[in-house]
This record gives C-alpha cells, structure tokens and sequence, in this order.
C-alpha cells in the first residue's frame, strides 16, 4: 500500500474504457471521470485519460440553449462541460484527461493544446485538420462551402482539476448532427476522419496514435 508520504504516479495513465462492441454509457463515463477527480484531489495519482466509445447520446454543456436540442424529442443528457449541444457514439473516439492544471496553465491553453493533439495525430491518419479562428475544435476542408467540424472539445475546470475533454469523429454515421444544432453553429458541416482520409479509420485504430500525442502533451499541460 502508498504511504500519505509517497509520490504520486509522474504522470496520469491511460485507461481503454471501451470500444465497440463493448461502448460505454454515457453515465458510466461520468461515474469514472467523477472517482478519478476525486483520486487526483487526494493526490492518490496525477491523473486518468480515459479513451472510449459511448453509447449514443445527445449532451448539453452550459452555454445549450433549448432552440439547438435534438428537433425528435431525443432525450439529452445537461452536463456541467463547456460548450452546447453534440452527440456521442458508436464510431467516435471520445478521450477524458482528468487531470490537474499545472500551475500558470489556463483552461484555454489545455483546449489549444488538444487542438493540436488532434491536428497532428489526425495527419497521421490521412487527414488534414486545422483550427478556424473563434472556435474551437478541430476543422477540416470536405469540398463544402465552408469547413467542417470533425473534433469537438469541450471541458470542465474545478479547482484547476478537469474533467470531460476531446470527441473525434473516426468512422461515425454523421446523419445524428443534421438533426440538431451542432456545436451552436449554423454555417458549417461535419466530417469525420474516414471521410477526410478516403478510408475507414476506427476509434481502435485512431487512439494508440492519438494517445501517444496526449501522453506527450499532458507532460506539459498536468500537475
């Protein structure tokens, strides 16, 4: 057993909590991010990434407003994260760095760091992501009028402690978005990383190179 006197862990760990067929529900992956806060506020360890797909869901962060909800009645899940309405499931690579701030970093410079997690790893997938000025998340050019979004990000900061993180559409069926307001936004699409690369790329496939960018990032970002 760790004495009271031990250091924590160096670094958080990562933890596969599910892929398909196994996705996890949407309450299940608040019931881990919620244990491993709480671990890292007892300096139990410095931290846990979860990578996992949920069952689908719709959730709200705290800027949604009811106008951009899911147009079918859809049940939608309010979360305590930043940013508005989006959806989870099968097909898209959701990552949890529950972590602690070190000190002198802010809540925005841990979502551009992600960024560019995604930029870089989604590269070495075949696809090319990029940011879009006010906003956040990570974009791609699909052919459209306008860039589309195929990662979103939105986080929660207590105590410097976070908790939700990045979703990254791998292999999704993107038909669930045209029937909400996306991200609160109107004038753009969505893609996915399969569509961007011209072939199919799983959640199994994308997160050990996706992981292997956040372990590097998170060296930097954690306590």
């Amino acid at each position: 057993m760790r004495s009271l006197t031990d250091a924590p862990p160096a670094t958080p760990h990562f933890v596969t909590a599910g892929f398909a067929p196994h996705t996890v529900p949407y309450r299940d992956g608040l019931a881990l991010q919620r244990d491993a806060a709480e671990r890292v506020r007892t300096r139990a360890d410095r931290g846990t990434v979860f990578l996992l797909e949920h069952e689908a869901v719709y959730t709200a962060g705290r800027r949604a407003t009811p106008d951009e909800y899911p147009r079918d009645g859809t049940p939608v899940v309010d979360v305590d994260r930043g940013g508005r309405v989006t959806w989870h499931g099968p097909g898209q690579l959701v990552a949890y760095p529950v972590i602690k701030l070190a000190p002198g970093v802010g809540v925005v410079d841990l979502v551009r760091g992600l960024e560019q997690v995604i930029i870089d790893a989604a590269a070495e997938l075949g696809a090319n992501g990029f940011r879009v000025a006010g906003r956040s998340g990570v974009w791609a050019d699909d052919g459209g009028p306008a860039p589309a979004k195929f990662a979103q990000i939105g986080l929660h900061a207590s105590d410097g402690i976070i908790t939700h993180g990045l979703a990254l559409n791998c292999s999704n069926d993107l038909t669930p978005f045209s029937g909400f307001v996306p991200c609160g936004i109107t004038d753009a699409g969505v893609t996915s990383v399969s569509a961007l690369a011209g072939r199919r790329v799983t959640p199994a496939d994308a997160a050990p190179v996706l992981q292997e960018r956040l372990a590097a990032a998170l060296t930097e970002f954690a306590a």
